[in-house]
């Protein structure tokens, strides 16, 4: 196991450039040993882009970047590696302990097939072709792909994606085992509440710069506002609520869902208009409106 806040990976100004779009910015950024990281930012922030700049992928157009204090292309960094990409494809004719068996050939001290297989959850299918798996079965078994060689880190992107409720619980699980056990993790997703229960740190990428890192609860104290939630007796006439100091403002049915700085002067309002509420509920922010606070595009001038 690697000591404590030795640096796992290591972004030095790292820019990449596709054409005329600059897709990182100069990127700074550290990942020490037994960090789980979620990276997070809108579609086409450059998450999928770091993750590859982290993998040897893709080369930066300028800076550095360095896994375990070497090159990412290096033999020695990548086999300390266990990664899961969305766009990842193995040989449909082989079973699933068969490919397990084969991805475990590629590092120096793997885990039991077994072991790897119990991991994902593929137990009941490990005899069954791979070309005849569902596609949540599939994203379970990149994920034994991805542990079976038993790695100091693991680079996940998107894993979830496909994955039924039944299979996503069982897999945050096993990441929470694998982070328990010291293992440095670093994550993509668009599943926030995900990335709120596994992570202790993220990094919110937007426009190709890192606009925020720090853990969840300090990203949501970053909201000033309070979520108001509550429900009608009856479907809301048009305009009701117009006019209101609050953002986001969701109306479904008869649930009412906004955030507001002053909650108080909100539900003073409210009854003023004579709004019948019930199931009233005021929290601080979550981690999903503190990511849409942060990567709101700025108002026009």
């Amino acid at each position: 196991m690697n000591p404590p806040d030795e640096p796992i990976v290591e972004f030095i100004g790292a820019r990449k450039r596709y054409g005329e779009t600059e897709a990182l910015k100069g990127i700074d950024l550290t990942v020490c040993a037994g960090e789980v990281m979620a990276l997070l930012g809108p579609n086409g922030a450059g998450k999928t882009t770091s993750i590859s700049l982290m993998l040897g992928l893709r080369r930066p157009t300028a800076g550095q970047v360095r896994l375990f204090g070497l090159a990412p292309t290096d033999r020695r960094a990548r086999s300390r590696c266990g990664v899961m990409l969305q766009e990842s494809g193995v040989a449909g004719t082989l079973t699933v302990r068969e490919t397990v068996d084969l991805f475990r050939t590629y590092y120096p001290a793997p885990l039991a097939a077994e072991r790897a297989i119990a991991m994902a959850g593929l137990e009941a299918v490990a005899e069954r072709r791979v070309a005849a798996l569902s596609g949540g079965q599939r994203q379970r078994l990149y994920f034994a792909l991805a542990v079976c060689g038993d790695p100091h880190v693991l680079f996940l992107d998107e894993p979830t994606v496909g994955m039924d409720v039944e299979s996503r619980r069982a897999f945050l699980q096993s990441m929470q085992v694998l982070a328990q056990a010291g293992k440095t993790i670093v994550f993509t997703t668009h599943y926030l509440p995900e990335a709120e229960e596994l992570a202790q740190r993220i990094v919110v990428i937007d426009r190709g710069l890192v606009i925020a890192d720090a853990t969840p609860q300090d990203l949501k104290a970053r909201v000033p506002a309070k979520r108001v939630t509550f429900t009608t007796p009856d479907p809301l006439p048009a305009g009701a609520l117009a006019g209101l100091a609050g953002t986001g403002m969701e109306v479904s049915d008869r649930r009412v869902r906004l955030l507001t700085n002053d909650p108080e002067s909100l539900l003073r309002e409210l009854f003023r208009r004579g709004v019948a509420i019930g199931d009233l509920e005021v929290v601080g922010a979550d981690l999903e409106e503190a990511f849409l606070t942060l990567t709101r595009p700025p108002a026009a001038p």
